[in-house]
């Protein structure tokens, strides 16, 4: 009888069950904040050891949380009954409280108390809670700006941990999937936000002033900023909140130019998102980021350019125009191209001859775009380049002056606006006149826009007052041509007509109708004569 009373009375947890730790360590682990739990769960129980300097130090996952905390749950468990979160998580003195001796112990107490990860899914759950880490963070912020002395290596240890406790996480299923290769209107996609911002965006803005601070040792920061904290950290330009990759960019970039050792690893880094992104998903939320963090990274390249940098810029940068969503990050992407050609006048040929390659055949839109791009490159361009992808390239120039997307037509016409490519063109007009000859001269009379007509009649001017006998040899091979084309057209008529009549004067008879070899092959001729004219 005495037994089974005793039995119902709460028993105080023992010692051994608190130091015991399941290798993992961390509050936002285990730690429970439901109000309802009879008892914390096995997280709280991890022992921890405070060093003389107030550091406390774990093996493993995101370590112990701070002793301050172990005592209070080694208290509060032993209350019986119902045990509220706020009895435990509860705010530190402010610095301005502490002398000085005792500020770098407080500061690494206020870290262990921040690796708390709260749900933000419940906007009315542990809002007191929610509070006290968010004033405890923003005093974190406040201390790392101000500090003159330089931090040591448990202090590291300690930013770096909360930091990735409260960052790396697994991103939501994204919403734009499936859907993001045919955004045309990014600007009417509804922003995606991230519940946990009012926490996350103080976290990013402390991570932001550690990597800033003048008293970070980068030699010794490295040892923790290392290289798979830099790879979560690019797993992070995914997320669909605008507000994040802003900070992520501006953080990344913060890095590449602090820790010099990491600047390859970063660069093949991004290579490898570039890379799954172009031939396999072509879905991902950050690229526009990574390329303004990369036109940057160009921008101070060392002249001669490396073969790895000339590379990037084959396997990388110029495929980045095939993906059908590349409007949502082709200025960043122009500039990246643009920095090259500026920066070694002998890559022109290759991005025009890469642009060419992945050129939009149905997509007008994009097509403006390309243009405009193209426009950019040329702007950089010398002679000498310009003569080696001047066929190609105007024969691309001559179909986009014919497209019926008005838009498409007038923008191929305003590169004679640019006075460098002008230039160009016509230190070169014996070879491009001929090539867009024929489409100047179809334009006029046939295109359905006043403006493309005008814009035409203009370049055509241009031409003529350019090199007249160059423009008078290029009218008379026109109509010329345009002379046997309408020959080959009534030829081609002719022999239907003939069919048509021979096809009438037997059509009561089951007799077969015999066709001379001559005049099949005439009509075949003249057929594919009329298509390839038609081409261009």
């Amino acid at each position: 009888m005495i037994k089974q009373i005793l039995g119902k009375i709460p028993r105080k947890p023992s010692k051994s069950s608190h130091g015991n730790s399941d290798g993992e360590g961390g509050f936002n682990d285990g730690f429970s904040l439901n109000s309802s739990s009879n008892t914390l769960l096995k997280s709280n129980s991890v022992s921890s050891k405070s060093s003389s300097s107030g550091s406390v130090g774990s093996r493993s996952g995101n370590e112990s949380i701070a002793q301050h905390y172990t005592n209070q749950a080694k208290k509060s468990a032993s209350i019986p009954g119902s045990i509220m979160a706020s009895t435990v998580y509860e705010a530190l003195p402010s610095f301005r409280d502490v002398p000085s001796s005792e500020k770098q112990n407080l500061f690494i107490r206020k870290l262990n108390m921040c690796c708390v990860v709260f749900d933000f899914n419940d906007p009315a759950k542990h809002l007191k809670e929610k509070d006290v880490k968010r004033q405890t963070l923003l005093e974190l912020v406040d201390y790392v700006s101000s500090v003159n002395s330089k931090f040591n290596e448990s202090a590291m240890l300690e930013m770096t941990k909360m930091v990735a406790t409260n960052l790396f996480r697994a991103l939501p299923s994204s919403n734009h999937d499936g859907k993001l290769a045919d955004i045309s209107e990014p600007d009417e996609e509804e922003p995606v936000l991230e519940p946990a911002w009012p926490h996350l965006q103080i976290v990013y803005e402390f991570l932001f002033r550690f990597v800033a601070s003048p008293e970070t040792d980068a030699k010794l920061a490295k040892r923790y900023i290392d290289h798979s904290f830099v790879l979560k950290l690019l797993d992070l330009f995914d997320s669909e909140d605008q507000r994040e990759r802003d900070y992520l960019k501006t953080i990344l970039h913060r890095i590449y130019g602090k820790f010099m050792v990491h600047r390859p690893f970063i660069r093949k880094a991004i290579n490898n998102i570039f890379y799954l992104f172009i031939f396999e998903t072509e879905k991902h939320s950050g690229i526009a980021e990574l390329l303004e963090i990369l036109g940057s990274i160009i921008n101070g390249f060392a002249l001669p350019l490396k073969a790895e940098h000339k590379l990037f810029l084959v396997r990388a940068l110029i495929p980045l125009h095939k993906p059908k969503c590349v409007s949502l990050y082709h200025q960043q992407l122009s500039y990246c191209i643009t920095q090259f050609v500026e920066k070694d006048v002998k890559l022109a040929d290759t991005v025009v001859r890469g642009l060419l390659k992945y050129w939009p055949i149905t997509n007008s839109a994009k097509e403006v775009m390309f243009l405009g791009e193209l426009e950019e490159v040329l702007e950089a361009t010398q002679p000498a380049e310009f003569q080696r992808c001047v066929i190609p390239l105007f024969r691309r120039i001559g179909r986009c002056l014919n497209s019926l997307h008005f838009q498409v037509a007038e923008r191929a016409l305003f590169l004679w606006n640019n006075d460098h490519i002008r230039n160009l063109i016509l230190q070169n007009s014996k070879v491009i006149l001929p090539i867009i000859f024929p489409a100047l001269e179809k334009n006029i009379p046939g295109h359905w826009n006043q403006a493309v007509q005008s814009l035409t009649l203009n370049v055509r001017k241009i031409f003529s007052d350019a090199d007249q006998a160059v423009f008078d040899e290029c009218l008379m091979r026109f109509q010329e041509e345009e002379i046997k084309n309408r020959e080959k057209l009534e030829k081609r008529e002719s022999i239907w007509k003939q069919l048509e009549d021979v096809a009438a004067a037997n059509v009561v008879s089951n007799e077969a109708i015999l066709v001379s070899r001559f005049v099949s092959s005439v009509a075949i001729t003249t057929s594919a004569n009329q298509l390839a004219t038609a081409g261009g």
